[in-house]
């Protein structure tokens, strides 16, 4: 694509490794015989205590030194759990490797430190639409419910909504060689990062563009049912949204003031469910502005 803004590409991306202050980190990956090498981390990003993220059942968003101090399971034969923070400063390490700024971050725990969400604002290299920021979400867990992954997306500055899309596993559930296969990993899906942003551009401007009667509206929110984009008991929340907006901004009636319709109620949505029905969302998005086939 034509308007794609190329990021450099750090050579010794492969050899570039975050030190571990955390004295149970380095002991917990020396446990698989991984030494890490010294090397010069990014500045540390500030923490925002963003009501995007306060969370539902027993979660909180927390700052950077609670989640240092998370203690990390002990592995078993065939389960290698990842620490949180180490998993974060290696998508920090590779994000600045690649040439992408951070701007500010949020962190969220859950089951009592077992589930981590982590949400990246990333620092656009131009100008851009000016009404939302581009972001990377983390998650990870110490209970075997999911994989450490990588998942990329926006976040609308007037109403802090959320939306995720493309999610990327950054480990195989955990196993032996998670660690050792962890930098490879990030730095593919970081890698991929620049084309992925200007693809969401090119789709919210498609959004912005694509108006939408009431009648096409309410079509659109009985499919997000049935595609599990929401659950029917939020249904009439969404549909308030549409009707009586919460900002100037979405009264015009199109996609996006839809859509930012369905994100306003996402806020009492844990991130990690709130990553499958977002990407749900936009394919249906997607296909009413005629992005796919």
């Amino acid at each position: 694509m034509n308007n794609i803004i190329a990021l450099p590409h750090h050579p010794a991306t492969a050899r570039h490794i975050l030190p571990l202050e955390d004295t149970r980190q380095a002991a917990h990956l020396q446990q698989r015989n991984i030494i890490p090498e010294p090397a010069a981390a990014p500045v540390v990003p500030p923490t925002v205590f963003r009501k995007g993220l306060l969370l539902h059942c027993g979660a909180e968003v927390v700052d950077r030194r609670t989640l240092s101090h998370v203690e990390t399971p002990s592995c078993t034969e065939s389960w290698f759990p990842l620490p949180h923070d180490f998993l974060l400063k290696e998508v920090e390490s590779q994000l600045a490797a690649y040439g992408f700024g951070i701007g500010e971050t949020t962190h969220a725990l859950s089951h009592e430190g077992k589930r981590y969400f982590g949400v990246l604002q990333i620092l656009r290299p131009d100008d851009g639409p000016g009404d939302y920021s581009w972001i990377v979400g983390i998650r990870n867990s110490h209970d075997k419910t999911f994989p450490a992954s990588l998942v990329m997306g926006t976040r609308v500055f007037v109403c802090d909504n959320l939306a995720f899309n493309g999610e990327v596993k950054l480990s195989r559930k955990h196993t032996r060689f998670a660690v050792r296969d962890l930098r490879f990993m990030t730095s593919r899906a970081v890698g991929r990062l620049g084309e992925q942003f200007h693809r969401e551009d090119e789709r919210i401007a498609a959004y912005k563009k694509q108006r939408l009667t009431d009648k096409a509206a309410h079509d659109l929110l009985i499919r997000a049912v049935d595609c599990r984009a929401i659950t029917p008991t939020v249904l009439p929340e969404v549909i308030r949204y549409w009707r009586e907006p919460l900002h100037e901004e979405f009264r015009s009636r199109t996609v996006w003031s839809l859509f930012n319709a369905f994100t306003e109620q996402f806020k009492a949505v844990n991130p990690h469910v709130v990553a499958k029905r977002s990407q749900a969302l936009h394919g249906l998005c997607d296909s009413v502005c005629g992005l796919i086939a």
